[in-house]
């Protein structure tokens, strides 16, 4: 259990998230999960990587009960790790393909969104569930993943939205059953990594720097509100209310 590294194939770095029981991760969860997906890129011989996860979902985001035990500490802990997290697979020397089941909330937002390709299960549901849950953040992902507008009003309701619908927006490479997940992520990563191993990093970092957000700066403006909802005690409030019968 935890964060782990394979290489089921020439030039494939398979990064493993299994944290029962739905894979919420606590702050040392997310800085394991950092450092494996940057020394997978560093790796001369990785070509592409796969971040995938263990059991019913793919990330249910960061671990509420560290938040509510932990308090300040917690906050800024969860806030430092998912920054590291997510930068490490933007920042990733070698494109990155999240494989996808089940429910793929808050934290997991920010993975897929900074992911470079995505192959989803039928089951797959992604959402923002943050204002049920007294947080903010990773708007910047989701709005990789959808239109603006689109993007406002699941941020604003808590919905989530389906694979197919995301593969109809783009940002979904393939919907296919859950059992054939990991065989069709499979086949994107390796087409990728039959490139030429320095071309495929220098393309990488080419397509990075014609984004025209920054996604570490965006995402960073977006903990700083995180925190002050937490200063204001409206975090502990909402969060007070989280897994109540009727919220």
């Amino acid at each position: 259990m935890g964060v782990s590294t394979s290489s089921p194939e020439k030039g494939i770095s398979l990064v493993t998230v299994d944290v029962p029981p739905v894979n919420a991760l606590p702050v040392d969860g997310w800085f394991a999960l950092a450092d494996a997906v940057r020394g997978a890129g560093r790796d001369p011989r990785v070509r592409c990587v796969v971040l995938a996860a263990e059991g019913r979902g793919f990330n249910a985001g960061v671990d509420i009960k560290e938040l509510q035990a932990g308090g300040a500490d917690a906050l800024v802990g969860a806030n430092r790790g998912c920054f590291a997290a997510f930068a490490a697979v933007y920042e990733c020397e070698v494109p990155v393909v999240a494989a996808v089941q089940g429910f793929c909330l808050g934290g997991g937002i920010g993975l897929v969104g900074n992911a470079d390709a995505i192959v989803a299960a039928e089951d797959a549901v992604f959402g923002l569930p943050e204002l049920d849950r007294g947080a903010l953040g990773a708007a910047t992902h989701l709005a990789r993943l959808v239109p603006q507008h689109l993007m406002r009003a699941l941020y604003f309701t808590s919905r989530t939205v389906s694979a197919a619908e995301l593969h109809a927006h783009g940002s979904v490479w393939r919907v296919v059953p859950r059992g054939g997940l990991r065989s069709a992520t499979m086949e994107l990563a390796g087409e990728i990594a039959a490139k030429d191993g320095e071309l495929i990093r220098l393309a990488k970092a080419a397509i990075n720097g014609i984004d025209p957000v920054d996604v570490r700066r965006s995402y960073r403006f977006e903990q700083g509100f995180t925190f002050e909802a937490s200063a204001l005690g409206v975090a502990d409030r909402v969060r007070g209310r989280f897994g109540k019968e009727g919220t």
